[in-house]
């Protein structure tokens, strides 16, 4: 993990004829096939879109999700409340606004592929040339999910857990994707995505739990969670949680992702590709829930219902941010989020690894006694806003952690 001194982490639109200059006469499949991988990079404006969406997640995480929750604490209404019951997953089977934190973060992970990728092989034209700079990103997202949440900074093995956080499914799945996206042709990188939901779902259905059955999705009995406690051992989480099995479903919601990334970099105009996302996000979210009928849509298990229903709604988000933000540039609103989608690592981790609140309370502490009902929200709102002023003093002076 270095500084970077030029442009933060993004992604840039291809302009001109560049890599996809027939695609509005081949259609839009025939488009995502040429603007895959390849050596020509394009050159153009970078998609404010993908780095103030990636903030937008990533501001719930550094407390948009307290502030909210707070808000209700204190206000106390219908309205506030059914804000603050999406501001956490549901319980098991269903879906809630905090459930596409997640999945978003993994599948933006995927729509940079294509630009970052091509970008480097501009410069190298050597595929196998990539593959330290890949490993060493999956290595220290692998490390730096440990330290999140698996334990890692407790320098007890006993601790440990080896596989339980998001960080950990972002290096699985874009490791995956990796190989996918630089070796396979866009029509057998949709086959290949299907079907690893297809093997998840018939594993789920017919694999049995030893001495129980088939077939179950519940919390302490599934297939998948019988093989991460069969793997992983007393290094597995502890929760409910599933990873390994789980992990052919990381590659598909990244996949997914892959493909928006190639429709951004296509030859196609502006309005159709927002008309192409919001397509494939509304068909997306109708498959997801039809599919949930009989393959129940679960964040914990990362259920193929859920991987579609959430990267639908990933497409809708990106079709909404790109519209206002880079075809019609009303931008303005959208600054905090990109300056926190430009070190989103940075974010995530820091979150989570330090108390902002206990260097907000030096500041607001004396207030308590005086906002009443409201001292949990200020509290909040000033760590949140400790955070950001760490990231935007380092978005000013443009350092920019990359991986």
């Amino acid at each position: 993990m270095h500084a970077a001194e030029p442009a933060p982490p993004s992604v840039s639109a291809s302009t001109g004829e560049g890599p996809a200059g027939a695609s509005h006469r081949r259609g839009v499949l025939a488009g995502l096939e040429s603007a895959r991988i390849t050596g020509a990079s394009g050159s153009g404006d970078r998609i404010a879109s993908v780095d103030a969406l990636r903030g937008f997640d990533m501001f719930w995480i550094m407390g948009g999700d307290w502030i909210v929750t707070s808000l209700h604490l204190a206000m106390g209404t219908s309205t506030t409340a059914f804000l603050a019951y999406h501001m956490d997953h549901a319980e098991w089977e269903g879906f809630r606004f905090y459930d596409i934190i997640m999945p978003l973060f993994l599948w933006l992970a995927g729509v940079s592929i294509p630009f970052a990728y091509s970008k480097r092989l501009s410069r190298t034209n050597s595929k196998a040339a990539l593959w330290p700079q890949i490993l060493k990103r999956v290595a220290i997202l692998w490390i730096l999910g440990m330290a999140v949440q698996g334990g890692l900074l407790t320098y007890d093995p006993a601790q440990f857990s080896l596989f339980s956080n998001t960080l950990q499914a972002i290096a699985v799945g874009y490791l995956g994707a990796t190989i996918l996206a630089l070796y396979l042709p866009v029509r057998i990188q949709l086959l290949v995505t299907g079907v690893l939901m297809a093997v998840f779902w018939w594993v789920m259905e017919n694999v049995p739990v030893p001495g129980v059955g088939a077939g179950f999705h519940e919390p302490d009995l599934n297939i998948a969670l019988w093989i991460d406690m069969a793997v992983l051992g007393r290094f597995q989480d502890g929760t409910n949680y599933t990873w390994i099995l789980s992990s052919m479903n990381f590659v598909a919601t990244v996949m997914l992702g892959v493909f928006a990334g190639y429709l951004l970099r296509s030859g196609l105009g502006a309005y159709r590709k927002v008309l192409a996302l919001a397509v494939a996000g509304a068909a997306l979210v109708c498959l997801g829930l039809l599919w949930s009928g009989w393959h129940p849509l679960i964040k914990q298990l990362w259920t193929g219902s859920f991987v579609l229903f959430s990267a639908g709604l990933c497409f809708l988000l990106l079709g909404v941010f790109y519209l206002v933000i880079d075809v019609w540039h009303v931008a303005w609103w959208a600054k905090p989020f990109m300056i926190i989608g430009a070190n989103s690592i940075v974010a995530y981790v820091a979150w989570h690894l330090f108390d902002f609140g206990l260097v907000a309370d030096v500041f607001l502490a004396p207030l308590e006694t005086k906002v009443g009902d409201w001292w949990r929200f200020v509290h909040d709102v000033g760590a949140t806003l400790v955070l950001f002023w760490i990231l935007a003093l380092m978005h000013r002076h443009r350092f920019f952690v990359k991986i």
